[in-house]
């Protein structure tokens, strides 16, 4: 089972070897790795073109966001499994993809997804925020809440029946995808309960309180465009859940159980009528 890894990049010469690095350092035999550059003006080209046939494309050019470069390297990837990874992300470990591989091979799904954390960029063994999956279900969608997107990893055929990352969204054309493929069409998918990803933090959609706001405005229209009712109310009550995320982070065992039962909770019970009520 061949599987494609994508990282899109742009001016990132600080960490995308460390990106890099972590795919080429997989123990997974079958791995094809693209790498999408969105016309970087640093050192950042020249990093990647010092691994030479290490990578499988490579493609530099300008595009139309990091979306548009997402959707270059979906296109350009013949593995049955795809991963995306980012340029200021690594995996946990270096049987990450074997695991990842196993977990498709056992469960026959469409879709496998597990927990991420966020580190200190100046102590990567250092986490500062636990991102768990373990409860992850479809009426947690109309409240913002996806599967850690990082750690997601789809069948292609999945993409090629389904549509690829819609460019019109700045932000959040991640969660419109998997609304898309989890509720609207129904994916079989599978929890890994083991950390994949480390992330540094800073995403773009988390940047700064604007951000914030396209991201949550985008999310509504998502869900508007695909018939599930949401509001501003519904996608603010997920940030105490954040908190708690932070919370957890001086757990060194890295355990997802004290996340799986405190924060889906707060959702399956206090919320569950209005959920019904509300999808």
């Amino acid at each position: 089972m061949k599987v494609s890894i994508i990282t899109v990049v742009r001016n990132n010469e600080a960490s995308i070897a460390h990106a890099i690095n972590s795919v080429l350092s997989q123990d997974y035999p079958d791995i094809e790795y693209i790498v999408i550059d969105g016309g970087s003006q640093d050192a950042t080209v020249d990093i990647i073109k010092s691994y030479g046939k290490k990578i499988n494309r490579f493609i530099s050019e300008s595009d139309e966001g990091m979306y548009d470069g997402m959707n270059k390297g979906l296109k350009l990837a013949t593995g049955n499994i795809v991963g995306l990874l980012n340029s200021d992300d690594f995996y946990q470990h270096k049987q990450v993809i074997s695991e990842v591989v196993e977990q498709f091979i056992r469960t026959k799904v469409d879709l496998i997804f597990g927990d991420i954390v966020f580190v200190n960029p100046q102590n990567l063994h250092q986490v500062i925020r636990y991102y768990s999956s373990a409860k992850f279900n479809p009426e947690l969608l109309s409240w913002g809440w996806i599967p850690a997107h990082t750690s997601c990893f789809l069948k292609r055929e999945v993409y090629e029946k389904y549509g690829y990352f819609k460019t019109d969204y700045q932000l959040a054309a991640d969660y419109e995808l998997l609304l898309r493929f989890i509720k609207i069409h129904q994916i079989s998918y599978s929890y890994l309960p083991k950390v994949l990803v480390r992330m540094r933090p800073g995403g773009a959609s988390n940047k700064n309180l604007l951000c914030r706001w396209i991201s949550n405005r985008e999310v509504i229209k998502a869900c508007g465009e695909h018939g599930i009712k949401t509001n501003f109310f519904k996608l603010l009550a997920r940030y105490p859940a954040k908190i708690c995320e932070n919370i957890y982070r001086n757990n060194t065992a890295l355990s997802p159980q004290p996340l799986a039962n405190s924060i889906p909770k707060f959702y399956n019970s206090s919320y569950a009528e209005s959920i019904k009520r509300n999808i």
